[in-house]
């Protein structure tokens, strides 16, 4: 930075020297920014001494900045204020040649104009006239721009920051609405989204410069006492803006489009009209498309509410699907038509050369892009400004060669929406069109489009999977043709698929596309199966999609296969964190096209091959279940319900008589789940009626009976799976075959389903096992052994999936990791030595757990005993502990 320098110049000098100045702009220009070096005491260009990083005339293409100030300003000069505003905007569209500075300054000789333009910050803009440059306040605006440009950025908030604030303020506005109307009761959800988004898009219009300065701000002020007249007024306002016309004596641009060709208002309450009031004061040209309509949903949709302040997806990720899908292929053609147009520029065909980038601005303005669940249109968004940045660069390389005067022809209705949620689809329409405007104010090209706004129904509300409009005859719906795909579809597993959306709607699903992917996939596959159908049948040249880290079971991978089988997934990421309705997951990006592209790439790195499970190198996946192994590993109960009681409940139950004259220890079980492997038993028991008990036989174990009665039936009744709504006393998921297979057995090998370490453990034959356990039906000290040893945990690792980041561990399938698995052919001696080692493993695991003195009682205080885990031993990983699985491992590995 530089230092200042005592000024040579005092503001009343510079007054009189330029407040009545005769120049011209060529004239004048560079020896007025001189004498404003000399006020604030900064060296000229010419004295700087870098004229890369300061200078006068900075050449970009098709022109010159003024004045350039590396990490400062560009700075445009103009001999007219009237001229300042066409000023800004070369300087918005110089302002990449510029590496984007901090600051963008117009000036005439009265005036100077400081805009902000910080990356992903609120926009501000400071005019400081020449005449007041003798008020302190006013010098120290023009002596930051010199020597501290960030002093600038501390006076603003994000566009992160200030879209929350708006998407706050309305979430406050939709609940004094829905607390009643008018009218007396809460408006219809539809016609509420729709009128709420006409109000946004008129509090961006107005700050976009749109509408008139102040207009809609005015119709609040005067009215917001006065719920009638304020519905008159903007009904009157929608009406001029659908048409064009005059708001009294302000001219009203034709918005047109379907956002304002309804006039059907809500009848706000006086408190919904005082915040809206508090909402004009936000300065909505700030807000960021990207977000916007994640954060709007939220505070629209009564649901979703509480994740209002939560996290969301932003740009950077949702760019991990647009840009190679989308972005790559037509960077590489602009590469191609640039090439091109330089070879015919240097034969002197100039104007076979302006075709031939004529053409490329037409290829874009062909382009589609479907999102298929689009919910409130971040993905797409994000591709029309790729699209936009990309034409924009176009245009940079024309001016470059004197052909001036080209505008974007990018259009939003080239982005493509399925949506089901009113409020998302038309968030999405929303956001499309704020972002379009948005961008090309923020790039330096003057939005004039008559009509402003153009109908949006390219967004669609519609099931993207199954289309119900014929109740008795489900079918596939029909995708629009477009020619990228991306998205992220919902993430539902196989059961919460169902427990969600009901047994008839997944029935329908299931008859649709049972045929092609397993009924086992989780809903997100069937978006990958419609999207490598519209490639496959060439509707579609190029798609990318989120799934869940699950997409790599077997369950999930056929659908996987089915796209290498017609083309190829050419990029992916296995792993990646992602937000879901406010909550941190993990994700996989799934990239794919019918072949053509050559190269891979999977998280990030150069492959040969990407397999269905989403690895390189050899193919696991091609290991295939074995029937030896088979009915002998169990994913365990899963209750949907309360029904785990703590012990000293189970105690009491088990005191009580019944009419029956039966225990109720018949029906209460020690319950295990991942926890009391991994950490220490928490003692827990549970009602378990078995399999298919019946209703009235349950009853007569009164207690237990009772009390999921009034625990669990409440909810299990209105359940969507008409089975469990059926038997509400009996647990969700029962695992019939894995109670069959452990009952004869006095203890079974248990490991948790995920966990950072991957190890196995006795469990009692009369323990129940959790949904989060694996269940191995054995009771040998062989079987623990090898499925303890190095051999197997490993091939576990490569077998199962991560669920969050690695350090935590992963998950244990057991058609993945145990069915497949080819264990030893041992000799008897080489079995037996197997089991030893087992045996004594598990013999220094157990006394490390629960250590005793020579009394044989306790050797820890319970605060010690608690701190003794699985998960601490094997963080620590002593001596002893690596000399026990060594000797293990040697055994099996002899085998």
């Amino acid at each position: 930075m530089t230092t200042p320098a005592p000024p040579t110049l005092t503001p009343a000098q510079f007054i009189a020297r330029w407040q009545d100045a005769g120049f011209g702009e060529r004239q004048g220009a560079q020896s007025f920014f001189n004498d404003l070096c000399a006020l604030v005491g900064h060296p000229t260009p010419a004295a700087y001494g870098d004229p890369e990083v300061f200078t006068f005339e900075k050449a970009v293409p098709g022109g010159f900045a003024d004045a350039y100030f590396e990490e400062h300003f560009g700075w445009e000069f103009k001999g007219r204020d009237a001229q300042l505003e066409g000023a800004f905007d070369q300087l918005l569209r110089y302002q990449v040649h510029l590496k984007t500075p901090p600051l963008l300054v117009v000036s005439s000789f009265d005036t100077i104009r400081i805009q902000t333009n910080f990356q992903n910050m609120e926009t501000a803009r400071y005019e400081i006239l020449v005449a007041d440059l003798e008020q302190p306040d006013r010098m120290q605006l023009l002596r930051d721009a010199f020597f501290a440009p960030g002093r600038f950025r501390e006076r603003l908030r994000s566009v992160d920051e200030v879209t929350r604030a708006t998407a706050a303020l309305f979430q406050a506005i939709v609940e004094y609405m829905e607390q009643g109307s008018t009218a007396g009761a809460p408006p219809d959800p539809e016609r509420l989204a729709r009128y709420l988004n006409q109000l946004v898009f008129c509090l961006y219009a107005e700050d976009a410069g749109l509408l008139p300065e102040g207009l809609f701000t005015r119709i609040v002020a005067q009215n917001y006492r006065a719920p009638a007249h304020f519905d008159g007024a903007v009904r009157s306002l929608f009406a001029q803006m659908a048409a064009g016309g005059f708001a009294g004596a302000d001219p009203i641009a034709r918005f047109n489009g379907d956002l304002f060709q309804a006039g059907d208002t809500v009848p706000l309450n006086t408190a919904a009209l005082q915040k809206l009031g508090e909402a004009c004061a936000s300065n909505w040209r700030n807000i960021e498309p990207s977000i916007f309509g994640t954060l709007f949903e939220r505070a629209l949709d009564a649901a979703k509410r509480t994740l209002l302040g939560a996290h969301y997806t932003g740009a950077e990720d949702i760019m991990l699907v647009v840009e190679p899908v989308v972005m790559q292929p037509l960077r590489r053609e602009w590469d191609a038509a640039r090439r091109e147009i330089d070879d015919l520029r240097a034969d002197d065909d100039h104007s076979g050369a302006y075709a031939r980038l004529e053409d490329f601005r037409r290829r874009l303005a062909s382009v589609t892009v479907l999102d298929p669940a689009c919910g409130s249109g971040n993905f797409l968004y994000l591709a029309l400004r790729s699209l936009l940045d990309l034409e924009k660069q176009a245009i940079d390389y024309a001016a470059a060669q004197g052909w001036h005067g080209l505008t974007p022809g990018v259009k939003p209705n080239q982005m493509l929406g399925l949506e089901l949620e009113h409020y998302a689809a038309e968030l999405a329409r929303t956001a499309l069109w704020i972002g379009y405007i948005q961008w090309h104010q923020s790039n330096g090209f003057p939005y004039t489009q008559d009509p402003i706004l153009t109908p949006l129904d390219t967004i669609r509300r519609r099931d993207a999977i199954l289309d119900r409009s014929d109740a008795d005859n489900p079918a596939e719906p029909e995708w629009p043709a477009a020619e990228f795909i991306i998205g992220n579809p919902p993430f539902l597993g196989h059961l919460p698929f169902r427990e969600s959306l009901g047994d008839e709607y997944v029935q329908s699903v299931y008859s649709l596309y049972g045929g092609r992917i397993p009924n086992s996939s989780d809903l997100c596959c069937y978006w990958l199966e419609k999207a490598r159908a519209q490639v496959a049948a060439g509707q579609t040249r190029r798609a990318g999609l989120l799934a869940t880290q699950a997409i790599r079971f077997q369950s999930n991978r056929p659908v996987l296969q089915r796209i290498k089988e017609s083309g190829d997934i050419f990029e992916a990421v296995s792993d990646r964190n992602w937000v879901l309705d406010g909550a941190n997951v993990h994700i996989s990006i799934i990239c794919f096209d019918d072949g053509s592209q050559t190269e891979r790439i999977l998280d990030g790195n150069p492959v040969a091959n990407i397999n269905v499970d989403l690895t390189a190198g050899v193919d696991l996946t091609q290991a295939r279940r074995l029937a030896e192994n088979r009915n002998l590993s169990f994913q365990g109960i899963g209750k949907v319900g309360d029904f785990d009681i703590p012990e000293t409940v189970a105690v009491e139950m088990m005191a009580q008589p019944n009419p029956h004259g039966r225990s109720n220890g018949e029906v209460l079980k020690r319950w295990i789940n991942g926890i009391d492997i991994t950490r220490r038993p928490r003692n827990v028991w549970i009602i378990d009626f078995g399999v298919a008990m019946s209703e009235s036989d349950a009853a007569l174990y009164e207690a237990p009976f009772e009390y999921i009665k009034a625990k669990v039936r409440p909810d299990r009744i209105k359940n969507k799976m008409a089975w469990r709504a059926q038997n509400w006393w009996l647990h969700g998921y029962p695992a019939a075959t894995m109670r069959q297979n452990l009952a004869p057995l006095s203890r079974y090998i248990g490991t948790p389903k995920v966990a950072k370490h991957r190890f196995f453990v006795w469990l009692d034959g009369d323990a129940l096992p959790s949904n989060l356990v694996i269940a191995i039906a054995s009771d040998d000290d062989y079987m623990l052994g090898v499925l303890q040893s190095r051999i197997h945990t490993a091939w576990a690792s490569a077998m199962g999936s991560q669920l969050r980041e690695s350090d935590s561990g992963g998950t244990y399938i057991p058609t993945n990791c145990f069915e497949t698995f080819p264990f030893p052919q041992p000799t008897d001696a080489q079995r037996a030595a197997i089991a030893a080692a087992a045996v004594e493993l598990n013999r220094l695991r157990e006394r490390w757990l629960n250590p005793v003195n020579a009394d044989g009682g306790p050797a820890l205080n319970a605060a010690d005993l608690r701190r003794r885990t699985l998960t601490s031993l094997y963080n620590q990983r002593p001596t002893w502990l690596d000399n026990a699985h060594n000797a293990l491992d040697a055994a099996v590995a002899d085998a």
